[in-house]
């Protein structure tokens, strides 16, 4: 199935309505559903989340679009509340954690694999091996504060093994800022993919941070603190690979197609007929949207929204096991490291990262200790109970 941007009418914004049974469905379950539909939840709660955030600031700087803002925004708004009231109570907030992380590898391996740009690939899979280091962090804590195995909500999808070591991936400022990609030249699908993991690392940096102190385990507080402060580098990292250049509607078309195409990407591969049809309900109103920004651009300034959306959606974000990809990448760039906005050996980082990190660890690494004498293995529950 393809979907032309410049055809596809969509929903019409006045028609978009809600109530408040649509707005608080029937939860997801950990157990009963497939760990890939949870990974959507999460994703798109995290598209729609900056989507948000990035609609109030546009407004904020552009009097003319408010009143289009606030239309578009508080539908918005209910998309994102139907959507994120799809994660069910069976979810504690370590195993919600867990998700979180799988959100991270298996999303950023699937973009980082179709991503034509090379830096940017690269800047993908230099994130995937820090993320996929918070999961095994994370299974760990989750063993020592709930006895719980980490699998049974990740369903065998992704590994839980080391990544590079959450307690190296501590940088100074200026070793987390890259290139950005150039507005006029870069493909679609490069902006597209990098709202994408920006959207989701801003959404987990927040959800840690919310989180984090309501854990009574010291070594919980702590380990959230510290992932909590690796995903304020990505996030820094991710933003900057979108050209500051573009302007407010530019961007905001880029937006509205990307929301378009991550609600396309779930409705194509989702195996819940419930949770399908309001993927392909959601689509539908993002293309209503993105309708309404194209004759806003068209009428402010002047241009043809097709100089900046492609004719068709891309191919729809692969939504299963990375687990051959994540393992190739572990073992051929562990030992990666950040230097300004280029990637060096672990012999060449900068001073100011090294003097960053040993003060940040100077009485210990929360990581380190979350997960001493830590290691998986099937059955973790069950091996215990039965003990």
């Amino acid at each position: 199935m393809t979907i032309s941007l410049f055809d596809a009418r969509g929903t019409p914004l006045s028609q978009q309505k809600f109530n408040w049974r649509e707005l608080t469905p029937k939860p997801l379950s950990k157990l009963d559903d497939d760990a890939y539909t949870r990974v959507r939840v999460i994703l798109l709660n995290g598209i729609e989340q900056q989507a948000n955030r990035f609609q109030h600031m546009c407004g904020q700087f552009n009097p003319d679009l408010r009143r289009a803002l606030a239309d578009i925004r508080r539908v918005e708004h209910h998309q994102q509340t139907m959507v994120n009231w799809l994660l069910g109570a069976d979810h504690s907030p370590l195993e919600t954690t867990i998700g979180f992380e799988q959100v991270a590898i298996e999303v950023t391996a699937a973009v980082a694999q179709q991503e034509p740009d090379e830096y940017l690939a690269q800047t993908y899979r230099f994130g995937l091996l820090e993320d996929f280091d918070h999961m095994y962090r994370y299974s760990a804590l989750m063993d020592r504060v709930e006895g719980k195995d980490a699998n049974n909500v990740l369903q065998c999808y992704t590994d839980i093994l080391p990544g590079r070591p959450t307690s190296v991936e501590h940088r100074a400022p200026e070793d987390d800022l890259r290139h950005h990609y150039d507005r006029k030249t870069a493909d679609p699908i490069s902006k597209f993919n990098a709202l994408t993991i920006f959207s989701g690392e801003y959404q987990t940096r927040d959800y840690y941070m919310t989180i984090g102190p309501t854990f009574s385990d010291p070594v919980a507080r702590a380990l959230y603190a510290e992932i909590a402060s690796i995903e304020e580098q990505h996030v820094t990292q991710y933003g900057s690979i979108i050209d500051p250049n573009e302007t407010w509607l530019e961007k905001w078309l880029i937006y509205e197609a990307n929301e378009a195409y991550n609600y396309f990407s779930c409705m194509e591969t989702e195996s819940n007929p419930r949770i399908k049809a309001i993927w392909e309900r959601f689509l539908d109103y993002e293309l209503g949207h993105l309708n309404t920004v194209m004759e806003l651009f068209k009428k402010f300034e002047r241009r043809d929204p097709a100089e900046i959306l492609p004719e068709k959606l891309p191919d729809p974000i692969a939504y299963q096991s990375q687990r051959e990809f994540v393992r190739k990448t572990l073992s051929e760039e562990i030992d990666l490291r950040a230097r300004g906005a280029d990637y060096v050996a672990k012999n060449d980082e900068s001073e100011a990262s090294l003097e960053y990190r040993q003060q940040l660890n100077s009485t210990g690494s929360p990581s380190d200790a979350a997960a001493r004498n830590y290691r998986w293995h099937p059955g973790t529950e069950l091996a215990k109970k039965s003990a």
